[in-house]
Formats: C-alpha cells, structure tokens, sequence
C-alpha cells in the first residue's frame, strides 16, 4: 500500500491548497466554473482522507465477527469516494452551471484589492487555474508513475479493469478529471469575458459536472465489483489448476473458487477428487504439498480450502442419482 498512500498524499497536498485558491478566485469574480472547480478541489480533498481511512481499517487482523479481515473496506471507502465524486463533485457543478446559464447576471469580471493591488478577476482566475494545473499535473504524474509501478508489464487500461487495489487508479482518475476541469474552466471564463457572453461560464461549469460525473460512474462500476466479490484472475485460476494436476497425483477438479478479500488477500475452495487405488495417508500427502505449492507461487492465497474425495463417488455439485427401480432397496 506504500504506493498507493504516497498518491494520495500527493493529491490531497495539492487538492487542499488549490481549493483555497479557487475558492478566493470565484469570491472575486463571480465565476460559476470556478466555484465549481473550488467544489471538486475540496471533494478531493476529503475523498484522499476517506482512501488513507479505508487503506488503514483494511489492514485490522481478523477477529471472531470478521474472520477473513477487513481487507473489504477498502473497495467500501472507494465507493463512498465514488459516490461523492458524482453526488457533491458533479451534482454541484451541474447545479451551479444551470443556474448560471438560466441567469448569467453580470458577465464582467469583477476586481478586488489584495495588499494594496487591485487585481481582475479574470487575471485572478487565470492565474489560479494556471497553478491549479501545474499543481495537479504534478499530482498526476506522482500518481502515474505509482500505477505503472503497480502494473508493471499489463497494458494501461487491461490494468484499470483488472486491478483489485483501486487506491491507486481512484487517484488517478480523480487527477485526470480535475486537469480536464481546469483547462474547461479556463477555456470558459476566457470565453464568457471575450464574447461578452457569461452564459458560456454556466456551460463550462455544466461540462465540468458532466466529466465528474463520467469518471464518478466508473469508478462506482470497478468498486461494486469487488466490494461483491471478485475471482482471482484467468492466470492465477489456470495455474492453480496445473499444480493440482502436478502435485495432486492425478486428482481431478470438480470445483475451484477464488474471492477477493481485499487487494492482496485471496480466498481459494478446491473439490478434488481422487483415484481409488489412494488411501487416506496418500491423498493427505497430495492435499499437504498442493496447499505448499500454491502458498509459495501465490503468497497473496492466504485462505484454502480442500475437499477431498473418491473419483468414484458422486461430485459435490453433480446432480443426486436416480432413485432406484429395485422394490426391494
């Protein structure tokens, strides 16, 4: 998780300090999209702490009432940080946007004195959002760099989808999503102050509300799938299948499952069934050194559990035998 905090603490410096700055930048101008983006800064900030709260609840040891951990509240937190993207980051800025669109007032930008220097509203906000965007661009590429260190040779988005610690990629996403706003919300108070049109503020502040609320959606996607419960990937699946045939003297595999109990903890229920010239010392033996085998190749499969039995008896999940003709059984 060294990684993934080093990120988040990354954005959440960076978030916290261009919040402020945009929050003054729209208190001097009026500007619809940089009190919207003042918003997200500030959703970002308080989403970094939920991550560092989840990352931190989800390495408790297990207990009587949790015996598998607390490896889960992880994707938890991950989606109350989704949920908070779309409702205050996006939900905001959409509100905010179409009411500066249905009344867009003044469309001048307004000047305040600081220090004794009267300065614009829209120099202000230019240089706001220029800050904004070097600060984040270097929020970005702390977060980039963690997340190819993590994915190491995985294609970019194969990564994404696959991933089951989203500390990292939630991050990631999140900075994306604000650089994107801040080039909107320049854009937009550029153009509302060149062509005299200040409704073109509320537009820009609708886009911003629409691009958190893209990124918000997906990550509400990833986070459900493993907050349910997610298999262990193809590779692990296929391997562990391999050793069962290699260690297990022949056995065959009625059954295999795989959950995720958090990013670095997997769950592992194998039904095997064995020759019938084994006896019970020699399928304990096959059971022992499949169990070793897959602990060192997958040191992250901290939970097993094996079914063993006859390959003459009836699979655990096959379906129950026809009831017999005999009058007499």
């Amino acid at each position: 998780m060294a990684s993934s905090k080093k990120a988040i603490y990354a954005a959440i410096l960076g978030n916290f300090a261009i919040a402020v700055t945009k929050f003054l930048g729209a208190a001097v101008s009026g500007s619809s999209a940089m009190l919207a983006e003042g918003i997200h800064s500030l959703v970002d900030t308080g989403n970094g702490g939920l991550l560092l709260l989840g990352i931190r609840r989800s390495k408790r040891p297990p207990d009587e009432q949790h015996p598998y951990g607390y490896g889960k509240s992880l994707y938890f937190y991950t989606l109350v940080v989704a949920v908070l993207i779309f409702g205050l980051g996006g939900g905001v800025s959409l509100y905010e946007g179409i009411l500066h669109t249905l009344a867009p007032g003044h469309g001048g930008a307004t000047s305040a004195s600081i220090f004794g220097v009267t300065v614009g509203g829209l120099t202000l906000n230019t240089i706001v959002l220029g800050a904004a965007i070097v600060f984040e661009g270097l929020a970005l590429r702390t977060a980039l760099q963690e997340f190819n260190k993590q994915r190491g040779d995985t294609p970019f988005f194969k990564a994404i989808v696959t991933s089951k610690d989203p500390t990292t990629f939630t991050v990631l996403f999140e900075d994306t999503a604000a650089i994107s706003g801040l080039v909107v919300a320049l854009v937009g108070i550029h153009l509302a102050s060149l062509l005299h049109m200040p409704v073109i503020d509320g537009i820009a502040s609708i886009i911003i509300g629409l691009i958190l609320c893209g990124v918000a959606s997906f990550l509400i996607w990833e986070s459900k799938k493993l907050l349910i419960g997610e298999a262990a990937d193809p590779e692990i699946r296929d391997d562990i299948r391999r050793m069962a045939r290699e260690e297990a003297d022949g056995a065959s595999i009625e059954r295999l499952l795989t959950m995720h109990m958090g990013p670095r903890t997997l769950l592992l229920n194998i039904d095997l069934r064995f020759r019938d010239t084994l006896d019970a010392d020699a399928v304990e033996g096959a059971v022992d050194r499949l169990e070793r085998a897959i602990r060192e190749a997958h040191p992250s499969i901290r939970y097993i559990f094996v079914e063993a039995g006859s390959i003459s008896r009836t699979p655990a999940m096959g379906p129950d035998p026809p009831p017999s003709s005999d009058p007499s059984s």
